[in-house]
């Protein structure tokens, strides 16, 4: 089993208050999820008007299919046009190397 994550810290544009980010925020992490039948999450920044960590996650058999994903949803998170990536972190791990 392998099981692949990426974190996102995000930077959003004219936003001045939390309401209006999470209607930037909410619909993305639901975008993610219905696409690539991920896991995904804000995960950071909660606080932070301009700013906001997203993170998803999956399990897969083979670590292609998972690397396929995590790559297709880097490029579907950069690829917004309301919001501006700084920065990806992902990590890919086996359930053998426990």
């Amino acid at each position: 089993m392998w099981i692949g994550w990426i974190e996102f810290d995000i930077l959003l544009g004219d936003v001045h208050s939390l309401k209006s980010k999470r209607s930037i925020v909410r619909p993305l992490v639901a975008d993610l999820r219905r696409t690539f039948s991920v896991s995904a999450a804000e995960t950071g920044s909660l606080d932070l008007h301009r700013r906001a960590g997203v993170g998803a996650s999956l399990v897969a058999a083979d670590s292609h299919h998972v690397i396929d994903v995590l790559d297709a949803v880097e490029n579907f998170v950069a690829g917004r046009p309301e919001i501006e990536l700084l920065s990806a972190h992902r990590g890919l791990s086996n359930s053998d190397d426990a």
